[in-house]
């Protein structure tokens, strides 16, 4: 088993990519310049990549792709709501391509990496090799209820206690238009401690044997993780419909699919794993009996590295 990854993949370059007059996205290269092109699609809205992105993938094999999305990371402005929905990133990624001049590439994304995955992928098929999806985030208003205000809370009523206590009691009928009207109204203190309350709820979930509130400082993830997440909840993820994914699922008939999913994924439910395989019958379905949400837990990255490991075979 190769339960660590790939853990010595150095960095060959990083340099910005202006895709609008507003946003300059930095992105980063590593492995093979020679390889085949993977391009990963990190999680969120607003996680941001970082030296574990590129474990999943062989160095000698694959030339290594990632970025930080608009307003996250090391991308500029950091934070910034103006042009950022998850068709803005669509679009990046061609930008991106295309600067690069591959012709097409493998697709790789976790979580809410695997929604802007699933909507490139039907936004421009032909340039998609393959689709590995990890923690199948489909970002209907159900997905979203479930982690907020429905799912998570049965599993960790105490630590979804402490995450609803930030909000008045008045206003906890609307739990996450709360928060975000905390995160973008007030003193900049207060904007920040609600944007890490809401960071803190969802990160504590991800692994297996769930970790709450380890670390105190409030870091630049926390930040653009709580505003970037709750500007497209409140905004329904700017679905032209809710049921967007698997509506136009179908365009993704011509592409090999592979959906890896946690048993005890509380974050992303399992059962929308299984929704997007009855949508695509071709995909192949991997169940992780001792995964949860997070990647770099050993059997998941077991699995993860080990499809990657096969379609360079």
């Amino acid at each position: 088993m190769n339960t660590q990854g790939y853990l010595n993949s150095p960095l060959n370059e990083s340099y910005e990519i202006k895709v609008d007059d507003v946003h300059t996205l930095y992105v980063e290269e590593s492995g093979n310049p020679d390889g085949e092109p993977v391009v990963f699609l990190h999680g969120g809205p607003g996680g941001s990549i970082s030296e574990k992105s590129r474990r999943f993938f062989n160095p000698k094999h694959y030339r290594i792709i990632a970025f930080d999305q608009r307003g996250t990371g090391k991308s500029t402005p950091f934070l910034s709501l103006e042009n950022n929905t998850i068709f803005y990133s669509v679009e990046d990624m061609e930008v991106i391509r295309k600067k690069l001049e591959i012709d097409s590439w493998y697709v790789f994304g976790g979580s809410y990496g695997s929604t802007l995955a699933l909507v490139y992928a039907m936004t421009y098929p032909k340039r998609v090799r393959h689709l590995i999806l990890r923690g199948i985030f489909l970002g209907r208003q159900e997905d979203i209820d479930w982690l907020y205000l429905n799912g998570p809370k049965n599993f960790y009523p105490k630590e979804y206690q402490e995450f609803i206590e930030w909000i008045d009691e008045e206003d906890r009928d609307r739990l996450i238009e709360a928060y975000y009207h905390k995160m973008t109204t007030g003193d900049e203190q207060t904007k920040k401690q609600t944007m890490k309350k809401w960071a803190d709820w969802e990160s504590g979930l991800v692994n297996i044997f769930p970790k709450f509130n380890q670390d105190p400082k409030i870091k630049d993830s926390d930040l653009s993780i709580g505003l970037l997440e709750a500007h497209y909840f409140v905004n329904h993820m700017f679905w032209p419909e809710d049921n967007y994914i698997l509506n136009h699922a179908d365009k993704l008939q011509s592409i090999p699919i592979d959906i890896v999913h946690g048993r005890y994924d509380v974050n992303c439910r399992v059962h929308s794993a299984y929704e997007l395989k009855n949508a695509l019958p071709h995909a192949q379905l991997h169940i992780i009996e001792a995964g949860a949400h997070s990647p770099y837990e050993p059997y998941m990255m077991n699995e993860l590295v080990e499809i990657m490991d096969q379609l360079v075979q």
